[in-house]
């Protein structure tokens, strides 16, 4: 048994497959995701598991070095921009229309969808590296 704090294999299995520039999604209940996107669903019901347990996991393996949020988040959900920010208060943020963050689900590895059922609740992550 895996001894680290992802231990859902699907999304350790992505993690472990991306390099420097490449992308993974965490968002919530009712992001559209594109066909072309590994969707791994972990959605169980209204808030389980919340956006950010599941970005926290997320970071405890996966080297981030900027990542891109909807600009919308900070007129419709400035709790949970607040809450991105402290979590990661090192990394570079880029904010881009909710529509091109749909439109960039395509370049993604997968995405990840949480319980999470507050607006724009959305992140990018973009991948660093460890050296």
């Amino acid at each position: 048994m895996k001894k680290t704090t992802v231990i859902n294999s699907d999304i350790s299995r992505v993690i472990a497959q991306m390099g420097h520039f490449d992308l993974l999604a965490i968002g919530d209940a009712g992001m559209p995701v594109p066909m072309s996107t590994e969707k791994i669903d972990l959605a169980v019901t209204n808030g389980i598991p919340s956006f950010m347990d599941v970005l926290e996991n997320v970071l405890t393996e996966l080297a981030v070095q900027k990542i891109y949020l909807a600009e919308e988040i900070k007129t419709h959900n400035p709790e949970m921009l607040a809450k991105i920010k402290e979590a990661m208060p090192e990394i570079e943020v880029a904010f881009i229309p909710h529509s091109q963050m749909k439109q960039d689900l395509n370049r993604c590895h997968a995405f990840i969808r949480t319980g999470e059922m507050t607006p724009y609740a959305n992140i990018l992550l973009e991948s660093g590296v460890v050296f």
